[in-house]
This record gives C-alpha cells, sequence and structure tokens, in this order.
C-alpha cells in the first residue's frame, strides 16, 4: 500500500531544496518535529526515491562557462537503435547538462554549457555530428536567463500524493 505525502513532508521537501546543507536538527525545528522523527521522514522520502540527491550549484558563469545553447536534435531515423545509441553517447558528454526527448519536429532538445562559441562549435563537430546520428541540428543560443530554477512547484501537488513504498 503507497504511503501519503503530508504537509510534513512537503515543508520538509520545500526546505531541503532551497537548502540541501541544513542539518536534520535545522529542519526538524523549522517543521516543528524532534531530530530523530524528522530524519526517519527524510530517509524514508529517499528510500521511496522522492529524494534524489542533495547536490551544490555551481555559478557557470563565474567558472567561465558562460556560453548556453538549446539545441534542437533531429536523427537520421529514429528507431529504438538510434535512440539508445544517441542517448547513450549524450549520458557521457559533460557540455549537455539536459536531454529531452521531445514531439514534433526534432526528437531531443540538449541544454549544452560551453567556455564559448568555439566550445559549442568543436561540441558540434566532435561530439554530435560525429556520431552519424543526426540529421539536423537547430541551435538557440541564450542571451539572458530570465528564470533558471532547481525546485520542484510543491504547491502544485494534491496534498494526499502517494509514493510506493521502499522495496
Amino acid at each position: 500500500m503507497p504511503e501519503v505525502l503530508d504537509a510534513v513532508d512537503a515543508r520538509i521537501l520545500d526546505l531541503i531544496q532551497h537548502d540541501a546543507a541544513l542539518s536534520v536538527a535545522e529542519i526538524a525545528e523549522r517543521v516543528g518535529l524532534s531530530s530523530s522523527p524528522c530524519w526517519r521522514r527524510i530517509k524514508r522520502l529517499e528510500d521511496v526515491g522522492v529524494i534524489r540527491g542533495r547536490v551544490t550549484l555551481l555559478d557557470r558563469e563565474q567558472l567561465g562557462l558562460s556560453f548556453e545553447v538549446y539545441a534542437e536534435v533531429k536523427l537520421v531515423l529514429p528507431n529504438k537503435d538510434n535512440l539508445e545509441a544517441f542517448e547513450r553517447a549524450v549520458a557521457q558528454w559533460p557540455e549537455v547538462t539536459q536531454c529531452a526527448t521531445v514531439t514534433g519536429g526534432m526528437d531531443y532538445v540538449l541544454r549544452v554549457v560551453t567556455r564559448d562559441i568555439h566550445g559549442f562549435d568543436d561540441f558540434l563537430r566532435d561530439r554530435l555530428l560525429s556520431l552519424g546520428l543526426v540529421s539536423n541540428v537547430e541551435s538557440r543560443i541564450v542571451v539572458r536567463s530570465v528564470k533558471n530554477a532547481t525546485t520542484v512547484p510543491l504547491g502544485l501537488i494534491s496534498p494526499h500524493i502517494t509514493y510506493p513504498e521502499p522495496a
């Protein structure tokens, strides 16, 4: 039987997604629990996969990685083998920070981050086009990022959402 995500779980998730460096004691205090029950809730949310991991967000511009492109990719033949080969390759490329299959005239949208346009050109030539699977790429260079959220909009979920029990 699935468990229910209650308001305390949602508050814990909201706190963690905004600041993963918070200690269990800090989270517990903010949600009105003692540390042990709070830790058990966090552990349960991890065990069932609601919390997939915790990361530190870096400022890519300060690291010299200010060139961002959304590349729409069309495969030569989008059959099962080519889709799987493309996805395996993309998973290995650090320049690709997001990849999604999409509907419409293209098969994928990639978010690509490099130092500059020359780095993107190298990526296109040496990685994407050298696969032999791509028939077309349409690139959109990001001029200015307006919003780049890493949070999930928890306010949109039902207070009675269920998730599977840990295996």
